[in-house]
């Protein structure tokens, strides 16, 4: 079965996947020395890659690396697949195109990797769920996260006494509260469409199942079913923004939730270089985002925003583990933590952002589920679909295009995905 799967994942992904042997892995930069090579996505982090690569190659004699961030590297990671020019290790984030990968078999299995023991469970846990079907083994090492909830003004609250809500009827109280005090509640940059998705994915870990998608692929559930409690409640926060908030994009929101514009804004961790830019004496921190009554379903909307993954076949995989030994030092950890704002998918007493005190229990508690939207393919542009929903606000007429547009464009994988559990039933 796992053999057959790359006809279902459709034309352009077939395109890219076609050959599964992969050559030259590991290649010897001369007689002495074996060369690594990793492809990287985050182009906002090559400073810190070079420095990496640096201080790697300073000491270590055996071992070559070479680290490259292009800007636009997962189009390059796939002409170079389809070229079936293979990096020895490749840094992506969780979502949909890791689990292409997997399923493609374009990774290798890294179970055996012993750094495993180290990293947080619950991103462990995130990375199993991305697998399009279950499939044996480990295909990435989690390395960082980013957390979504509502980023709030940390003095604004102390000044006047606002409690952290736990409950979605403690945050509608609170949002109340602070417009009966002539303050905006929440800042949106709605103009530019994948912030529309921050508050989604917020309120959909607690709203919907972890594996609606699945579920939905599956044959058992629909998503007119499964959010509609989170397209009704997302209405219900607009009222505690700006009046237009399709006037408004990131870099706006940023600057006015600097400026004490509002006292919360609905984002990322991943928001706060821009917004310190802008004020860098502001004190934030963050909650995890309450859409449901029920405090026993709280959980943090995180994800993991940088994974290492071996490509398969790999000749040197235990000079790749050599390379993953030094990523995964604590003192380099904490160096991208410092730089990126992030959070780590290790274990262990590292300093984070202030920003994240809000959320630390939640993580060290590993109480944490993955971006809905992971699991969205780029074609249905669910950012422009939520969009439209918010400016319209026709719930019916929104869920049934999400439906219709889900079962259009996501058609190969759901007969992926029923042939494997047909296959699978009676085992």
């Amino acid at each position: 079965m796992k053999g057959k799967r790359i006809k279902y994942l459709g034309a352009a992904l077939c395109c890219i996947m076609t050959a599964f042997v992969i050559q030259g892995c590991g290649k010897a930069a001369n007689d002495q020395k074996i060369e690594i090579e990793i492809v990287q996505y985050k182009p906002e982090a090559a400073a810190y890659f070079e420095m990496v690569e640096d201080e790697f190659n300073a000491t270590h004699d055996k071992i070559s690396l070479k680290i490259s961030s292009p800007n636009d590297a997962m189009t390059i990671l796939r002409t170079r697949f389809i070229r079936e020019d293979y990096p020895d290790m490749i840094g992506i984030g969780g979502d949909i195109n890791y689990s292409y990968f997997v399923d493609a078999q374009i990774l290798a299995d890294v179970s055996d990797y012993k750094g495993l023991a180290g990293i947080n469970q619950g991103y462990l846990d995130i990375a199993e769920s991305l697998e399009l079907v279950p499939t044996e083994g480990t295909y990435i090492v989690p390395y960082a996260a980013n957390a979504a909830g509502v980023l709030y003004n940390r003095d604004m609250f102390e000044e006047h006494g606002w409690q952290i809500p736990e409950t979605w009827d403690e945050m509608k109280a609170l949002c109340e509260e602070i417009k009966a005090e002539g303050i905006l509640p929440f800042y949106f940059g709605f103009k530019d469409t994948w912030t529309c998705l921050a508050p989604w994915n917020a309120m959909a870990v607690e709203l919907s199942p972890s594996d609606t998608a699945k579920q939905v692929n599956s044959g058992t559930t629909n998503f007119t079913k499964e959010y509609r409690e989170l397209s009704e409640k997302y209405l219900e926060l607009l009222p505690y923004g700006p009046a237009d908030p399709f006037a408004y994009g990131y870099n706006d929101a940023c600057t006015a939730f600097a400026r004490g514009e509002s006292a919360m804004y609905p984002i990322g961790s991943y928001a706060t270089p821009q917004i310190l830019s802008v004020n860098p004496e502001m004190k934030i921190d963050s909650f995890v985002m309450p859409a449901s009554d029920d405090k026993e379903e709280r959980t943090l909307n995180s994800g993991i925003d940088l994974g290492f993954c071996v490509t398969a076949d790999c000749k040197n995989k235990e000079a790749a583990y050599e390379v993953l030994d030094f990523l995964l030092a604590d003192e380099n950890i904490q160096k991208y933590i410092d730089a990126q704002n992030a959070v780590p998918c290790k274990t262990g007493e590292f300093q984070l952002s202030s920003m994240l005190d809000g959320m630390l229990e939640f993580i060290k508690a590993g109480n944490m589920t993955d971006y809905q939207d992971h699991y969205y393919p780029s074609e249905m542009a669910v950012d422009a679909q939520l969009q439209t929903f918010l400016i319209q606000q026709d719930v019916d007429a929104f869920l049934k295009k999400f439906d219709t547009d889900w079962q259009r464009y996501n058609r190969d994988i759901i007969r992926l995905v029923q042939a494997y559990e047909k296959e699978h039933k009676n085992v």
